[in-house]
């Protein structure tokens, strides 16, 4: 599915995969990879890549979109021996690698970017059957990227925190496959207090515990006034 709002355009591959470009020509890949969403797309043009936590961690995805000279930013949580399906490190891929933690302004290049926090709550709905979160805090972030003068924000594998109510952005694009996050309900009402421009939902529908309504989320969202892009 591919995405034009004002200068930028995003495209988005399945689970949480989205690439970001502006019109001066950088390109953008947020939690690239797993599952087969990449399959048959090694485009290898992302100067920039932005890794959420360790469940969004694939290395070969990375290396699928990422040119030679690549900036790779990931949280500073992410440990490849934690990761039975990983074997290397970030700082093992031949990217410049910077670790960031929750809740961090910074900029890249052209880029002005900010982190979230990004975890499920230990007494909400969506923890394993003996009360842990899949996400405990400190696990993992939410990535806000202003491109050509447009705030794109994904707020990682998370429940709806009171603390994005808050946030400038312009195009959200939260999860909504719920199980693991935040779901369509709980993005819905979210995106209605953010208010944005445009809202992009993703990491649903991938495998069977993300499957949900994602036209049922259009109405929740729309009947408010917030437009939304979806992938069918």
């Amino acid at each position: 599915m591919t995405v034009t709002h004002g200068p930028v355009e995003l495209d988005w591959f399945g689970y949480a995969t989205i690439r970001i470009a502006g019109r001066t020509g950088t390109v953008v890949y947020v939690d690239p990879g797993r599952y087969g969403v990449l399959d048959g797309h090694r485009p290898r043009d992302g100067d920039l890549v932005l890794v959420s936590h360790a469940h969004h961690f694939d290395p070969d995805g990375i290396e699928r979109v990422a040119h030679e000279d690549a900036i790779v930013v990931c949280h500073e949580s992410i440990d490849a021996t934690e990761i039975d399906r990983v074997s290397r490190q970030p700082e093992e891929l031949p990217f410049t690698v910077e670790r960031v933690e929750a809740d961090e302004s910074f900029a890249v290049g052209p880029l002005d970017l900010y982190t979230t926090p990004a975890h499920n709550e230990p007494d909400g709905p969506h923890t394993r059957d003996d009360g842990t979160p899949f996400h405990p805090a400190g696990t993992g972030c939410g990535f806000g990227l202003t491109m050509d003068g447009i705030t794109v924000f994904w707020p990682g594998d998370t429940d709806a925190l009171s603390l994005h109510e808050t946030l400038p952005v312009d195009v959200f694009c939260p999860p909504i496959g719920g199980r693991f996050t935040m779901d369509r309900r709980e993005a819905a009402t979210l995106a209605v207090d953010i208010a944005p421009d445009l809202v992009v939902p993703i990491h649903y529908d991938t495998f069977e515990a993300l499957e949900t309504d994602a036209s049922a989320f259009v109405v929740d969202v729309a009947t408010s006034g917030v437009p939304v892009a979806l992938d069918e």
